[in-house]
């Protein structure tokens, strides 16, 4: 494999990456419906060390407006409910004694405004990214061409080809930002 190939495909890798993490990141804003993704991320102290919820619970979405949260253990319970109190979810979570519920509101339209606005922000945070994975590809192809691993030629062939995979990147940040948006506003 060339200079030129294993930065092209070192830079794909890592723009994929980068799309991955937005898919992720998206996912974790909620949209007025209830996802077990909400739940990513969020951590609970289990015997003194954080551990996922998702670990030490089982989550279930029994409809569209209720995320069920019931721990293997039921001193865990209590844990896994101030987990939920103190993140910015802006969840109520209802504990029975058993498990826990988590009713998602309806969203008021500023509340969804907000939300578009975080996950623009996401989304341009992702092409940034992107934009300076560009950079760093560019600069290893000029480092590559200084030092005679590449031809002047396939440097530039090279640049334009990161370039086209940029663009195609930053397309797929905007498509995916178009439909989270629909996500949002249409419920």
């Amino acid at each position: 494999m060339s200079a030129l190939d294993l930065i092209q495909s070192e830079t794909t890798q890592r723009m994929q990456k980068a799309i991955e993490s937005l898919k992720k990141d998206l996912s974790r804003i909620r949209a007025g419906r209830a996802s077990p993704a909400l739940l990513d991320g969020l951590t609970a102290d289990y015997y003194g060390s954080p551990m996922p919820i998702n670990q030490i619970a089982n989550i279930s979405v029994p409809d569209p407006r209720m995320i069920v949260v019931q721990p293997w253990e039921k001193k865990m319970l209590t844990p896994i409910e101030k987990a939920i109190q103190t993140s910015d979810l802006g969840l109520n979570p209802q504990n029975d004694g058993n498990m826990i519920r988590l009713p998602i509101p309806p969203l008021s339209e500023e509340r969804r405004k907000d939300l578009f606005k975080n996950c623009k922000k996401v989304g341009e945070e992702s092409k940034v990214g992107i934009r300076n994975i560009r950079r760093d590809s560019n600069e290893k192809l000029k480092k590559a061409e200084k030092d005679k691993d590449v031809t002047q030629d396939e440097s530039k062939k090279g640049m334009d080809d990161i370039q086209k995979l940029t663009d195609k990147f930053i397309k797929t940040v905007d498509e995916l930002l178009i439909n989270k948006e629909k996500e949002i506003m249409e419920l």
